[in-house]
């Protein structure tokens, strides 16, 4: 018999056996060290993004008021040939101009008339008290006025945070305004530096959102403009006929909501109503049905208006869009709701509905 004591025993080459099988390979660490590093790097860019929020929100608005000195220098140079520095100067020169003079103009008598809001306000609490205790209600009413006293309280108690905000907020205002007129003076250079961090396919379709959007935010603000107007005229006019003190007050606070989609003319009606109760139950109730009409032509008239010239955003998305920007953002956040979802609309509806779904969508505003 052959003697096999010398043959090499048949070593074990399966892939997977042996000793070693079990630690991981050098390419398998590289694999989990970089995805350990994308996981961080995700992470440290949303915790980022959600501390820079009021930074991104602030950027916003000066985008948005830079919608709005772009509009009027354009029609200026279009209108008188004029360069674009000279139009851009005259716009903005333009829109301080107007505000200092209405200011000058009707500042005492509408400060007085806050005043006399201010002071009208608790007898007009009291009125509506007295009301509803001759149907039982009085508690309810008590009840109410004293969260109000608790609340006021504790805003008194704070004045000085809220003085400290104020002065922040003025800040911001100057910063916002400082950079609407940067992005105004040359919006081709951002546009283009924007479309340069884009892949090359993504160009075109990043373009037209970016073309629809600042057409959808020009529209917004001279249709939201002309519905402010419009609306705190019709208050004016409607509370002197029924002779609520402070109509010019409350008019001003009219038109300053309505840039509030939806809820601003609501808001709007609660401190008139109150006041009319200092007049006379029925000047209260008719008071009510002025901003109940009021409300029902902006939503069916300027509303549609401004659609039309911005961007045909459904009623729901906008006011469920204001809920969930008051919650995010706060008041910032309300005030930005309307032009906010604009973009994000028109964002959707050209890189998600048109270039990836592939059907085909008509913006409003945009031809």
């Amino acid at each position: 018999m052959p003697d096999n004591s010398d043959t090499p025993e048949k070593s074990d080459t399966t892939p997977g056996s042996g000793p070693d099988a079990s630690r991981p390979t050098r390419s398998s660490a590289g694999e989990i060290a970089t995805a350990v590093l994308i996981i961080v790097a995700i992470g440290g860019l949303a915790w980022l993004a959600v501390e820079l929020i009021r930074f991104f929100l602030l950027v916003f608005a000066a985008v948005v008021i830079a919608a709005v000195f772009d509009a009027i220098a354009s029609w200026l140079c279009r209108v008188t040939g004029m360069p674009r520095w000279l139009g851009l100067t005259l716009s903005v020169t333009g829109l301080f101009a107007l505000f200092a003079g209405a200011f000058l103009l009707f500042g005492s008598q509408i400060t007085n008339e806050f005043e006399t809001i201010r002071a009208t306000v608790p007898q007009a609490v009291q009125s509506v008290e007295q009301f509803l205790n001759q149907y039982g209600m009085g508690d309810k009413a008590r009840e109410l006025v004293e969260t109000g006293s608790q609340d006021i309280s504790r805003i008194l108690s704070s004045a000085g945070g809220f003085a400290l905000a104020a002065g922040s907020g003025i800040a911001d205002f100057v910063l916002v305004v400082v950079g609407a007129i940067f992005l105004a003076s040359d919006p081709a250079t951002y546009r283009r530096g924007l479309l340069m961090l884009m892949p090359a396919r993504a160009e075109p379709t990043t373009a037209r959102a970016l073309d629809d959007s600042g057409k959808g935010l020009r529209g917004w603000m001279m249709g939201q403009a002309v519905s402010s107007l419009v609306v705190g005229a019709l208050t004016w006019l409607g509370l002197e006929l029924l002779g609520v003190p402070a109509a010019g007050g409350l008019a001003v606070v009219a038109g300053l909501l309505d840039v509030i989609p939806m809820v601003g003319p609501v808001i709007a009606g609660v401190p008139a109503a109150l006041l009319a109760f200092t007049v006379s139950p029925m000047t209260a109730l008719w008071t009510v049905l002025l901003f109940l009409g009021i409300q029902q032509l902006q939503g069916n008239f300027l509303q549609p208006m401004i659609q039309k010239q911005a961007v045909n955003v459904p009623p729901a998305v906008l006011l469920f869009a204001v809920l969930a920007c008051g919650l995010l953002f706060g008041f910032i956040g309300v005030l930005l709701a309307a032009p906010l979802t604009i973009v994000l609309f028109v964002t959707v509806q050209r890189v998600y509905v048109e270039a990836i779904l592939g059907k085909s969508v008509e913006v409003g505003g945009s031809s």
